[in-house]
């Protein structure tokens, strides 16, 4: 199908009714390259409902420039951006004039303000008022598309971490993913103005990704020798600093900012973003370089039945993390337990069985995890209902809970791992990068219950039944005296009811994108 060119609010509109599934937004200020190709190509991928219809906005936004900045000579081309577009199955490019986005003039739109915590940092400190005309733009362009989802590049990470709180505060349906940033020889990070750059300059150019490569290379480093001094912020700093000056960069700043927050940090702590803007020659550029102390850590916890395992299995595998199944584990020893004929309710009768514990979780060649414990295989043994009934009483115990947590810690030091069960976020691994509490009614995890048993093979009680025995299991696990089963202060809950598998997978990716950028963590191809 021909690319539709539409130059109204009024063609939007039209177009927009004539859309029968979800929209993929792409907001543009044209003078289109490679890393807009590579937006235009991941918003052609499925997000579980459905094909998307791509449309992208062509629009030089006067409110997002200051003063003495480059509005006036900002490259346009229309001509040449539908063939890029046109070249990434681009269904539509919105591309309208000044007029027909500020109908009563720049000046008599109601303009949005982001947080100024947000905005106190990077480049809201040396261009004031800059994010203020980005917001309002988008949100104005989101009021007029109502897309499903809109896809920007992590260039710009400090206007995604912006727009994504916008959209937030503001109640937008359509979720923000970020796309990887994509880069020219030497990665120098693609953008409209390196077309500024004269030859000389574009070989200065390359300092800037080379100073920051340089210092995730000194991180990495650091980790692999696990020096005892970590490098602190100022010394990162001053060294990309020193290294960008050496090449006659003018430096307007270097700094090291929580990605999360863009809060700024002294030293590295979760996932930091390094990040610089110098100018060459009339040009200036922006560029950065995502920082971890360890590898990310996902902890989902919530209740029985609430299909925490099927979608952390896929969720693992798509992020290419390890998988913990936390739940496995004492199901594991429920069953040793039961099996050496000890009463589970005994705490000082289970004690001893946990020394010199052979636990171990392994992947098989399909790809499924294993459990075995002592040398017994009990993948399928633990999921019976006998050990179902009794799980909660051997977590219960305190030396338990201690042994089994220690075990898992130890799994995750380095992280690169999802892992699930009841007190993940709040016991095991309370620094996670991303804690999510999964959870669903009783009577929608009585059903998933259900259909697990039949499909195991096991006797299937009736609904009401198994209804009460998830509400007993949810109180005991509750209300345990040693790490009880609650939601961390700092997690996100996800409730699953009426949602398919894939759309769960999705929200948690989604969520993991938020907080841990495709170029700190990429995806397995």
């Amino acid at each position: 199908m021909a690319l539709q060119l539409l130059q109204s609010c009024s063609d939007l509109a039209l177009w927009r009714q004539q859309q029968p599934g979800p929209v993929h937004f792409v907001p543009t200020m044209g003078a289109l390259h490679q890393g807009h190709l590579r937006l235009f190509c991941r918003a052609t991928e499925l997000r579980g409902a459905g094909q998307p219809a791509v449309l992208a906005s062509i629009f030089v936004n006067p409110s997002q420039f200051g003063p003495g900045e480059d509005f006036s000579r900002y490259p346009r081309d229309l001509a040449a951006d539908l063939a890029v577009a046109e070249q990434g199955c681009v269904a539509a490019v919105f591309a309208p004039s000044v007029a027909e986005i500020y109908p009563k003039g720049v000046e008599e739109l109601t303009a949005i303000q982001p947080a100024a915590s947000l905005q106190e940092v990077l480049c809201g400190r040396s261009r004031p008022g800059h994010f203020n005309g980005v917001a309002t733009v988008v949100t104005r362009l989101l009021q007029l598309v109502r897309p499903d989802r809109l896809v920007m590049g992590e260039k710009d990470w400090q206007q995604l971490i912006i727009l994504r709180r916008v959209a937030s505060d503001l109640g937008f349906q359509a979720w923000i993913e970020g796309c990887a940033t994509v880069r020219e020889d030497h990665g120098l990070a693609c953008s409209s103005r390196n077309r500024y750059l004269e030859p000389g300059q574009m070989e200065q150019a390359w300092a800037l990704p080379g100073a920051l490569a340089a210092a995730a290379g000194a991180i990495k480093a650091q980790d692999q020798t696990q020096a005892k001094d970590p490098l602190s912020a100022k010394s990162l700093i001053a060294g990309v600093r020193q290294r960008l000056e050496a090449a006659g960069l003018a430096v307007e700043y270097v700094e090291l900012v929580s990605a999360h927050n863009l809060r700024p940090l002294t030293a590295l702590a979760g996932v930091g973003l390094l990040a610089a803007a110098v100018h060459c020659g009339s040009s200036r550029l922006i560029d950065h370089t995502f920082l971890m102390s360890r590898s990310p850590i996902v902890a989902i916890d919530g209740p029985a039945g609430a299909g925490k395992s099927t979608v952390t299995k896929a969720f693992a595998k798509r992020l290419g993390l390890i998988y913990l199944d936390t739940g496995s584990m004492y199901r594991a020893l429920t069953w040793w337990v039961q099996q050496q004929g000890v009463d589970p309710a005994d705490g000082q009768a289970v004690a001893p069985l946990l020394v010199d514990l052979d636990l171990r979780l392994t992947t098989a060649a399909g790809g499924e995890q294993q459990v075995r414990i002592n040398g017994h295989e009990v993948t399928d043994a633990i999921r019976s209902p006998g050990v179902t009934a009794q799980v909660s009483l051997v977590a219960a115990h305190g030396c338990v809970r201690a042994a089994l947590t220690s075990q898992q810690q130890a799994m995750g030091q380095r992280g690169g791992l999802v892992a699930e069960g009841r007190d993940i976020g709040t016991a095991v691994f309370p620094d996670a990068e991303l804690k999510v509490f999964l959870t669903a009614t009783t009577i929608e995890r009585a059903r998933r219950r259900a259909a697990d048993l039949q499909q195991r093979g096991f006797a299937v009680p009736p609904l009401e039944e198994l209804e009460q025995q998830i509400a007993e299991r949810d109180h005991l696990d509750s209300t345990r005296a040693v790490a009880p089963l609650c939601q961390a202060a700092d997690a996100i809950e996800l409730v699953t009811d009426g949602m398919e598998i894939g759309a769960v997978i999705q929200a948690l990716v989604d969520l993991f994108r938020d907080r841990v950028p495709e170029e700190a963590w990429p995806a397995p191809n």
